[in-house]
């Protein structure tokens, strides 16, 4: 992926994840609660030093809180790993659901200082009333530069919740299969775990390769 292009894009997804709603947020409606936590999403990053500055432990703060409401993502952990997710423990199946959201959350939070004047253009909606799983489908416009962002939900009991997204092609998702694979059949699941642990060490160490 174009990591650099994509940052801004990711770190909207992480903020949204983390979002906290001031009014009620419709999770009956897909697109409805998409729009609502994006706008409220970008509103805060304006006024957020904290954010602005990519404050790690706040954005940590602000995901553990407030990302249950509208994701799901232990089922997106569980897609990247695929039929490996069941070999693993349900200690281990914790713990990279752990460690692979605060890989993303340190990877990406930097790029939050970037948000400012994106605008968000959404596309028609398309659904029918029976659907379970459904793409919301946008455009941020980044500096005049249209960048494709789509979120994937999937409709549970408690309303919709994201659990991928897809940035100029790319879903979260099949972005880190191979990855998380290739560890596993490497070293084992033990070691994925050992992989996404030392890779945080060193991201919170201010090593970036």
């Amino acid at each position: 992926m174009k990591k650099f292009l994509l940052l801004p894009v990711f770190a909207m997804f992480l903020a949204f994840c983390g979002s906290a709603s001031a009014q009620a947020v419709d999770t009956n409606s897909p697109d409805g609660m998409i729009k609502t936590v994006t706008q409220e999403v970008l509103d805060q990053i304006k006024t957020d030093k904290n954010i602005q500055a990519g404050d790690v432990n706040e954005i940590t703060k602000l995901v553990n809180e407030k990302i249950l409401p509208y994701t799901d993502f232990t089922r997106t952990t569980r897609l990247v790993m695929g039929r490996n997710w069941n070999t693993a423990t349900p200690e281990q199946q914790k713990q990279i659901v752990e460690q692979f959201k605060m890989l993303l959350i340190r990877t990406y939070s930097g790029a939050l200082a970037q948000v400012r004047n994106q605008t968000i253009q959404y596309k028609p909606f398309r659904a029918s009333p029976d659907d379970t799983d459904v793409v919301v489908r946008s455009v941020v416009m980044n500096n005049g530069s249209p960048v494709e962002l789509d979120y994937r939900l999937y409709k549970t009991a408690q309303g919709w919740r994201v659990y991928d997204i897809n940035v100029l092609g790319a879903w979260l998702i099949q972005a880190y299969q191979q990855q998380f694979n290739e560890q596993i059949q490497q070293h084992g699941v033990n070691g994925l775990v050992q992989f996404l642990t030392q890779r945080n060490q060193q991201l919170a160490n201010g090593k970036a390769s």
